[in-house]
């Protein structure tokens, strides 16, 4: 998940460098929601494996 929210990123970089700014709004966009994702799964994993320990 981390990995596509990089790539939309670079895409999103890439497009406001060549001044596509509706492409790189979208990509960024896109990059920022699958980050947030990532961090909520990342956490939840992790509060699962301390509960599961105990």
């Amino acid at each position: 998940m981390l990995h596509y929210a990089v790539v939309f990123f670079v895409i999103a970089l890439i497009a406001a460098l060549f001044g596509f700014s509706g492409i790189a709004a979208g990509a960024a966009g896109i990059a920022k929601i699958l980050f947030v994702v990532f961090l909520v799964m990342a956490i939840a994993s992790f509060l699962v494996n301390l509960l599961r320990g105990r």
